[in-house]
């Protein structure tokens, strides 16, 4: 079958790769889309950050070259004999997280942040950017009848969103604001609005993506680029807003989205980034405001929850995919009109679906 393999830094190949086997505890999926993901923009332009290089990673004992693609969905083709509560022909999204099980964090359920955290399509085994994938049926989540398989791709992005929501302890009717509205950006903006958020703010430089920010539940918009972040909402807020969310990765928004935040307020930061940021700690100490990291999602035996409730918000409406997809493409095409596009800072593009079959 094609796959798309990670070699090096800006070095991602498609190529002919054998299939897997199916265990008894995993299951073979047929991949219906996969999207490219902002850390494997990263992977592709700065790393490797996640994909593991020299050293194997502790849970897959795998080194790059590595299967790439974490955001995906599919048909399960094939189930393992000890697999119960999966048949071929579910519609399945995959939820990736990769973890140790003996850690203080996997002894309390907290797979997410395990000590050696890893992701299928960036730390080993078989990602989506591929025809077909072989997982450990843990990771397949089933979609039910009322969401599209293609929408399957999606809800690992929502459920980054939904999570870092969840960690910023945002209560309804609380003021918000959005540093970067790129897919995950989207994500927070959909699910604060679904967890009653009041008004949503959102700070972002390209035309575009402020137009999408608009379809996703934001307020008001901001372009950093021609006015001042911080003054506006501020001004707007009388003060402040009660929760920030830091979803763009550079140092002037981790520190326009701390100094938007009202005396007492919360900052969440939601960004994998590529270099380190310098702040100043007055801006936390004085206003007594908290700034608070987020991961992912639940995953491991906990694959479910999270991924759950993403499945049932997008089946009844409360969120909605569209908004963040704005190209399909097929496999070979994965760097020319997949990273490259994503790169470009002209590029108006959000989420690319990659259609492996």
């Amino acid at each position: 079958m094609r796959a798309a393999a990670y070699h090096d830094r800006g070095d991602i190949r498609v190529e002919d790769v054998a299939e897997g086997s199916v265990g008894p505890e995993q299951v073979r999926i047929e991949v219906d889309s996969c999207g490219i993901c902002g850390s494997d923009l990263h992977e592709y332009a700065a790393g490797p950050i996640f994909v593991p290089e020299g050293d194997p990673h502790p849970v897959s004992g795998e080194t790059a070259p590595i299967r790439m693609g974490h955001e995906y969905s599919g048909t399960v083709t094939e189930v393992g004999s000890a697999v119960t509560d999966l048949e071929s022909g579910d519609a399945v999204a995959v939820n990736p997280i990769l973890y140790c099980g003996e850690c203080r964090q996997c002894r309390r359920g907290d797979y997410h942040i395990c000590d050696s955290i890893g992701f299928l399509g960036l730390s080993g085994g078989d990602g989506g950017f591929a025809e077909s994938a072989v997982i450990d049926a843990e990771h397949a989540v089933p979609l039910g009848d009322e969401v599209p398989i293609e929408h399957g791709a999606l809800v690992e992005p929502l459920a980054v969103g939904l999570h870092a929501v969840r960690r910023s302890g945002l209560q309804a009717g609380d003021a918000v604001a959005v540093f970067g509205s790129g897919p995950i950006g989207l994500a927070v903006i959909q699910c604060a609005r679904a967890a009653g958020a009041g008004t949503i703010y959102v700070s972002e430089p390209r035309d575009a993506r402020r137009d999408r920010a608009a379809d996703c539940g934001a307020d008001e918009l901001v372009d950093p680029s021609s006015t001042d972040a911080v003054e506006s909402i501020t001004s707007a807020t009388g003060g402040g807003v009660d929760v920030a969310f830091e979803v763009a990765g550079v140092e002037a928004s981790f520190n326009a989205a701390i100094e938007s935040t009202a005396p007492g307020g919360r900052t969440t930061i939601v960004s994998i980034w590529e270099e380190e940021v310098s702040t100043h700690p007055n801006a936390l100490v004085l206003g007594e405001r908290t700034v608070t990291g987020t991961l992912a999602y639940l995953g491991g035996p906990r694959a479910d929850e999270e991924y759950g409730m993403v499945i049932e918000m997008l089946a009844d409406g409360r969120l909605d995919p569209e908004p963040f997809i704005t190209g399909r493409i097929g496999l070979e095409e994965i760097v020319d009109e997949g990273f490259e596009r994503l790169l470009d800072p002209e590029s108006d593009h959000v989420k690319i679906l990659v259609k492996p079959n």
